[in-house]
């Protein structure tokens, strides 16, 4: 299973995720080192070969070990570490059907939730699943509105405790200062004065969830 979160690219009908990406060399012979998204990280050779983004050029791993951090891979056709490093930050992806489905009715991977219509638990809606984030402090979930704007609220069992993929729907609880209406396009920015640069988000890789596992506290 996929445990990190997501980016995922849909490319002649196929969605592909990210399961993985190239951090480096070990050694001078060819040794790979790979983060792996995997939950169980030496699984990441467990779906066949992996492909790029497009899924024209194809890697074909051997894991051969593990360091801190990271898998040791072989890469057919990778023999030395000017060709590890040149392939450093390579994105490692896997065709959406080629994932197994949840063990769980409570577990999903990330990407089945974008897109999901989120309501208020009395029914109101608030907008649609744009992206979750991962800042660090942990998963942030992006609510746009069906006319503009945008909120982020944390991703715990507090501010979202019903996610239901059969429905396709997400309910979410009011966040004091967060979200509090449905969202909708900001009509005076001076309204909403900056809060500083924000980080890049972190949508490329695919997480997989288990509700019952959410943490009970709020994000800070």
């Amino acid at each position: 299973m996929i445990r990190e979160p997501v980016h995922s690219a849909n490319n002649d009908s196929t969605q592909r995720i990210c399961i993985g990406i190239i951090v480096g060399a070990h050694g001078v012979r060819g040794l790979v080192k790979v983060k792996s998204f995997t939950a169980t990280p030496k699984d990441l050779g467990a779906y066949g070969p992996l492909t790029d983004l497009s899924g024209s050029q194809v890697f074909d791993l051997e894991i051969a070990g593990r360091v801190k951090g990271a898998i040791l891979c072989r890469i057919e056709g990778v023999n030395d570490r000017s060709a590890v490093d040149a392939l450093k930050g390579q994105r490692l992806y896997i065709d959406r059907n080629a994932l197994p489905c949840p063990d769980h009715e409570e577990e999903f991977y990330h990407s089945d939730l974008l897109g999901l219509p989120v309501f208020f638990p009395d029914g109101t809606k608030v907008g649609t699943v744009g992206a979750l984030y991962d800042f660090g402090a942990g998963d942030v979930l992006e609510i746009r509105g069906d006319t503009g704007g945008a909120a982020m609220i944390p991703f715990t069992r507090k501010t979202v405790p019903t996610v239901d993929i059969a429905s396709g729907r997400v309910v979410v609880n009011p966040v004091p200062g967060l979200l509090e209406a449905p969202v909708a396009q900001a009509t005076d920015s001076r309204d909403h004065p900056p809060r500083g640069k924000k980080k890049p988000p972190i949508r490329d890789h695919e997480s997989v969830i288990r509700t019952d596992e959410w943490p009970e506290e709020d994000w800070h």
